[in-house]
């Protein structure tokens, strides 16, 4: 009986991790590809809390918000160098070994984070680091998790994979930015002071890059991407080349209102605490998550580029009346109306890179794509820093959505007659 009895149990665990792994991996994708969705979801929560809770701690320690932005400007400074030396000289080194680096890199900028409370040196952390103070991932770990995805995703299944990856990336971090209310519960039931409770945030950002460590490390030491050998652009330079520079206005004008930024600035117009806030991104963060999975959805049936566009507009829309909506109520319904809309672009526009170049120009091609985006957010944190600095509250918001309306319409009348296939082995 107890023999039974520990029989169905097993049947019924291993039916429970079947169901899981299937919902964390579409069906044919290798299960080698797993490690990189798990360490998508840990870097995922770690940057949801610390998008909310950055702006607070420095808040904290007694900088200004020109401060907040030159901060997330060193950030996406870094971010953009990093990625650049991995396009040009990270094929002396496998994809492996620099996605070891820099798991070991993000749990170093934790721990010095959460160590250091002078504004320069926090600035040197924040420029070699891995924090990431905006809505997406624009880290050096992103073309290299793109390359090993789009390699073991072919066909139909990559832009599924992607939506997987992307949905994770939101899920996680809705959670983080709802655990960005804990250093307030520190305060309140453990009498511990806010500005330790924030720094122990950050000492979890490290221990979670530890883990994203140790995720790594399960990865085969032969690349996937290695089934065929990576080469320099060649026929597809042209596309890419204009993808990089519409993608880059895009960039820019979503710079402006990076999460830190749009944290601030809920503190500033409407008095909102941290986790007030935390709970607003961690709602944002669903509602962004479910519109991933209606990427593949929508796109099979009106086109890559068409999902991106028709979704993008809608939610850029949202943004500018949101800020001037005249209350918190009105201004929050917009916000969330834009997150069920304005994250379907990402895996179409992943799969779309992917679908429009050749198999061996991904990498190179998701490092060129990636770079631009980059360099062009460097500077519009710090410009939304100073005119939120200036009191011109509204301003930022109302910038990105007219700038990405304008990057939406540019999209779709250059590409509009280019035949790029839904899906390319």
């Amino acid at each position: 009986m107890v023999d039974q009895v520990e029989k169905v149990k097993s049947v019924e665990t291993g039916r429970t991790g079947r169901i899981l792994a299937r919902l964390l991996m579409p069906v044919g994708v290798p299960k080698t590809a797993s490690p990189l969705l798990i360490a998508r979801a840990l870097r995922g929560f770690a940057d949801g809390y610390v998008v909310v809770l950055l702006p607070a701690y420095l808040l904290a320690l007694g900088f200004g918000q020109l401060d907040v932005g030159y901060l997330s400007t060193a950030t996406l400074a870094g971010s953009a160098l990093a990625t650049l030396a991995i396009g040009v000289i990270g094929h002396r080194w496998s994809s492996r070994r620099l996605l070891l680096f820099a798991a070991l890199l993000m749990a170093a900028t934790g721990l010095a984070f959460a160590s250091v409370s002078s504004f320069w040196p926090l600035l040197v952390v924040a420029f070699v680091g891995t924090l990431n103070p905006s809505s997406g991932d624009v880290s050096m770990f992103l073309p290299l998790e793109h390359a090993h995805l789009a390699q073991a995703a072919p066909g139909t299944l990559r832009t599924t994979l992607f939506a997987r990856y992307t949905l994770t990336g939101s899920l996680s971090a809705a959670v983080g930015g709802l655990a960005a209310g804990i250093p307030s519960w520190l305060m309140q039931w453990a009498g511990l002071p806010l500005i330790e409770g924030l720094r122990t945030m950050f000492v979890l950002y490290g221990l979670l890059g530890g883990l994203v460590w140790l995720l790594y490390r399960a990865l085969p030491a032969g690349d996937i991407s290695t089934r065929q050998l990576p080469a320099p652009l060649g026929p597809s330079r042209g596309i890419v080349f204009k993808l990089a520079m519409l993608f880059s206005i895009d960039a820019f004008a979503g710079g402006l209102v990076v999460n830190s930024l749009l944290t601030l600035w809920l503190f500033e117009r409407f008095g909102l605490s941290t986790g007030e806030a935390g709970t607003f991104f961690f709602c944002a963060g669903f509602l962004s998550a479910g519109s991933q999975l209606a990427a593949p959805v929508v796109a099979r049936k009106i086109g890559l580029l068409n999902t991106m566009v028709f979704t993008h507009i809608p939610a850029n829309v949202c943004l500018i009346f949101a800020a001037i909506a005249p209350n918190v109520e009105i201004a929050l319904t917009l916000l969330f109306v834009r997150s069920a809309l304005s994250q379907m672009d990402v895996p179409t526009r992943t799969a779309y890179v992917m679908a429009a170049v050749t198999a061996p120009e991904r990498a190179a091609a998701a490092s060129f794509t990636t770079v631009p985006r980059s360099l062009a957010s460097i500077l519009s944190p710090s410009l939304g820093g100073a005119l939120l600095a200036g009191g011109l509250l509204s301003a930022p918001l109302i910038a990105c959505g007219a700038l990405k309306i304008a990057y939406d319409l540019a999209l779709l009348v250059s590409f509009r007659h280019v035949n790029v296939p839904l899906e390319r082995e």
